[in-house]
């Protein structure tokens, strides 16, 4: 998942790296045949000098050699970074970014976020320049991806029935994304009755009765070309007369600018009154999916997201994007066809993955 930016991210992490030990390389290179002094707090006796140390008395410790004279020096100096240093490598990460599908404002603010914490600040350089690079990258992808939602403790937080209403385009698996949240409730001790919303597609009642059927979860349908604020209220008042924990909606697919689709969706909304609106659409549309959230959010509003087919999309950029872009959390990832195939989305993890490990 997202191999193609996790491989590029750590391309530049490198370059970023190796920028910066360029420039403590030369504050710490003194001149010919002169002592470097050292800053306040260092001993003098690990003060840099070019000419070897004379061998110690017997019975007395051995002198540091240069170069770990100059790991120490390093170590306990604080650098100051100017924004020449570090300007082409996160020209290079702009690049990336906008290469996987990084909207532009939110590279922008990624790119932001680099320069603010590294430019004119004092940086005490520890064991390695790299976990500083690492550790200001990791800071600034989840700056931008926010701090998700966690949907058991949510529902656990929140008055039964929880109401959650599936919204999207077509085409983008939201109906077997529904089925997916269903299984994912059921495995985490809540129950679940869907309410078949999308009467209008063509076989659409029977995909999700055929999920739920396999899963043992309860559906509330009406026939085809029915009203689905009506099916949807019904699903609300089956859940709280039999003390169900949650409802899941399904609906039609719907662009933003249809409007008598859009109409009928806020009358959904209006009718079941949900507690969150879940906007459903496709990782590997990229910056497609990106745009298509935000207008969604700004037409009907929106609570959270789900990205599916992310185990088919290299770049990662819709993930990375739509959070910061229309102001909510990723929910949930989908990651393959089968009903455990979908995975809560954990910013902190996501960015572990791509950075190639915990800090």
């Amino acid at each position: 998942m997202f191999s193609s930016l996790k491989k590029k991210l750590q391309n530049i992490r490198t370059k970023f790296t190796s920028n910066i030990e360029e420039v403590v390389g030369a504050e710490v290179d003194p001149p010919e045949a002169e002592a470097l002094p050292a800053p306040s707090g260092v001993e003098d006796d690990f003060a840099v000098e070019r000419s070897s140390p004379a061998p110690p008395p017997p019975g007395e410790r051995e002198e540091p050699t240069f170069i770990n004279k100059v790991k120490v020096l390093i170590r306990d100096r604080e650098l100051l970074l100017e924004a020449k240093d570090i300007e082409e490598p996160l020209f290079e990460l702009e690049m990336v970014l906008l290469e996987n599908d990084v909207a532009l404002p939110v590279t922008d603010e990624i790119i932001a976020r680099m320069r603010g914490d590294l430019v004119g600040r004092h940086k005490k350089i520890g064991s390695s320049v790299d976990k500083l690079v690492e550790s200001t990258l990791r800071s600034a992808l989840c700056g931008v991806l926010g701090d998700g939602l966690d949907l058991p403790a949510y529902i656990r937080e929140s008055e039964r029935p929880v109401k959650i209403l599936f919204t999207g385009v077509n085409g983008t698996g939201k109906t077997t994304t529904v089925a997916k949240v269903g299984h994912y409730l059921q495995e985490n001790g809540f129950s679940v009755v869907i309410g078949a919303g999308d009467t209008f597609r063509a076989g659409a009642i029977e995909q999700i009765a055929t999920h739920a059927d396999r899963l043992g979860i309860k559906v509330i349908q009406h026939q085809a070309g029915a009203d689905p604020s009506a099916v949807l209220f019904d699903a609300v008042q089956y859940a709280k007369a039999h003390d169900i924990d949650v409802v899941l909606a399904d609906t039609a697919g719907r662009f933003h600018n249809r409007a008598n689709l859009m109409n009928q969706l806020e009358k959904i909304r209006r009718v079941m009154k949900p507690d969150l609106v879940v906007y459903v659409d496709e990782a590997v549309a990229g910056n497609d999916a990106v745009i298509r959230a935000d207008e969604f959010n700004r037409a009907v509003g929106t609570d959270a997201v789900v990205l599916t087919k992310a185990d088919m999309d290299p770049k990662g950029g819709a993930a990375i994007s739509i959070a910061h872009t229309v102001g909510k959390p990723i929910l949930f990832l989908g990651t393959g066809q089968g009903y455990d195939d979908i995975l809560p989305f954990e910013p902190r993890v996501v960015v572990d993955e791509l950075l190639g490990g915990e800090a």
